[in-house]
């Protein structure tokens, strides 16, 4: 990743930066531990709003202490759980640190040298620090049921319920925290604090897409987070995933899992919608396209049961890139993503059609902010309407169909009228009309009759014979 951020920096103008040399040490040595623990989050942390760059950063390292702690298989269950219920109120005390995690423990130094998160963390604003300390206070403890449940410990997950409550406390609840942040700082719609479901969907598409890349690590270090209730359904034991002639029952437990995780991301567009400031929206959407990128790498992908498998760094930094613009290019990356999970689906799949689905409600959530035009409407001389066809075929006949409407309305007023017309002059001539005598007066130019008794009115009746008047 320190690769992909340096080759990020040469097409990417940080929204904000930071200014190392106005820092005090103890901060200096939190963002130094922000760079070894975070191999995703430590970029994007750093080119946050001044607002938000400490909390979050202190945020950060806070969490990846408790899951330090609670991931250690090495420390005792009586030792670990009563650092895990108090891990919040550890964050007053003065010069805390704690070197009881296994030598093997990648980020054990972080809470060696914990004071200095201490130290910072007193100086950021109350209503911050409020919000950090019951994430921590929420998340120990969850932690610690988990910790403290055997069969959980012996058997893993068991049903798809418990997994998604796991996630909950280890990535859900960090959607909620950075929330109540966003929101708290003016950076965020504060809609998104009543949309519980959005906010916890994008802590579950992340954590669920961790847990789906890392099986074979954790399946090393006899861990087990895939839920019984689903690779029950393709093995009789966890570790028959990993034997070569179970190839296929993998794929399909594996799919899924993906599956799981698919459903949470038309929540995880809609919560970005949300997002008022850049360097938040960048800071929330880059690991969401990440993620959905890693998802379409594991989908069926058989070499995620032999060893640890990423996207390449030009992957990771193209996906970088397109995820600082906007909304849009999200949506973009999302819609690319689902339709390569889409195509390498197969009909063998016990859960082909619901994964097709899925991916179809992707597209479908994406066209509603933002329909595309098609390009046979273009053709047609439609794209300024962005009209398909089969739209333009059926306007066209809607307006056949009106046009005769009015034909066949306009003669049959013109019939009433004709025969209207026709009894009415039937009636005067049966009543004497001289029809006769009016033709032969038009013929001579006279289009007026004469008036009263004049001569000329009595001389025009004497030329015709059998009548006296008109």
């Amino acid at each position: 990743m320190p690769k992909v951020t340096t080759i990020l920096k040469v097409w990417h103008t940080p929204v904000h930066e930071r200014e190392p040399e106005k820092e005090a040490p103890s901060l200096r040595d939190c963002f130094k531990f922000l760079d070894q623990t975070s191999r995703s989050f430590s970029s994007v942390i750093k080119e946050l709003h001044p607002e938000l760059l400490v909390p979050i950063c202190l945020f950060y390292l806070v969490l990846r202490g408790l899951d330090t702690i609670e991931d250690d298989m090495t420390i005792k269950l009586e030792e670990k759980e009563p650092l895990l219920r108090d891990f919040d109120k550890i964050l007053e005390k003065d010069g805390w640190s704690y070197d009881g995690n296994g030598p093997d423990e990648k980020d054990r130094q972080l809470l060696v040298d914990f004071n200095c998160v201490v130290q910072e963390f007193k100086k950021i604003k109350q209503p911050y620090k409020i919000i950090i300390k019951d994430i921590a206070y929420k998340m120990g403890n969850g932690m610690a049921d988990f910790a403290n449940n055997a069969e959980h410990n012996l058997n893993g997950v068991d049903t798809v319920e418990d997994y998604e409550l796991y996630c909950h406390y280890v990535a859900g609840l960090v959607g909620e925290g950075l929330t109540r942040l966003f929101v708290e700082s003016g950076m965020a719609n504060s809609q998104l604090l009543h949309r519980e479901d959005l906010h916890e969907a994008m802590g579950q598409f992340l954590q669920q897409t961790n847990i789906i890349r890392d099986i074979r690590e954790d399946f090393d270090e006899k861990r087990k987070f895939y839920p019984k209730e689903v690779w029950s359904k393709h093995v009789d034991n966890f570790e028959d995933l990993f034997k070569p002639e179970n190839k296929e029952a993998a794929l399909n437990c594996s799919s899924e899992m993906v599956l799981i995780a698919l459903r949470k991301a038309p929540d995880c567009l809609f919560y970005l919608a949300g997002i008022r400031d850049q360097s938040v929206f960048n800071f929330a959407a880059i690991p969401q396209s990440m993620a959905i990128a890693t998802l379409a790498l594991c989908f069926r992908n058989p070499n995620m049961f032999k060893r640890n498998i990423k996207i390449t760094r030009g992957e990771a930094c193209q996906l970088m890139t397109e995820s600082t613009q906007n909304l849009r290019m999200v949506c973009d990356v999302f819609r690319r993503f689902a339709r390569k999970i889409h195509k390498k689906n197969t009909p063998k799949d016990p859960n082909f059609l619901n994964i097709s689905i899925a991916c179809g409600k992707i597209e479908k959530f994406i066209e509603s902010i933002f329909p595309s035009q098609d390009p046979r409407a273009i053709v047609a001389g439609s794209g300024a309407s962005g009209k398909s066809p089969e739209q333009l075929e059926k306007e066209a006949a809607e307006w056949q169909e009106a046009k005769w409407d009015v034909i066949y309305m306009g003669l049959a007023v013109f019939c009433t009228l004709a025969v209207i017309s026709a009894l009415m002059l039937g009636l005067a001539w049966y009543l004497g009309a001289r029809f006769d005598v009016a033709i032969d007066q038009l013929k001579q130019g006279n289009l007026k009759p004469p008036p009263g008794d004049s001569p000329d009115k009595q001389n025009i009746l004497s030329q015709y014979d059998g009548h006296q008047e008109l």
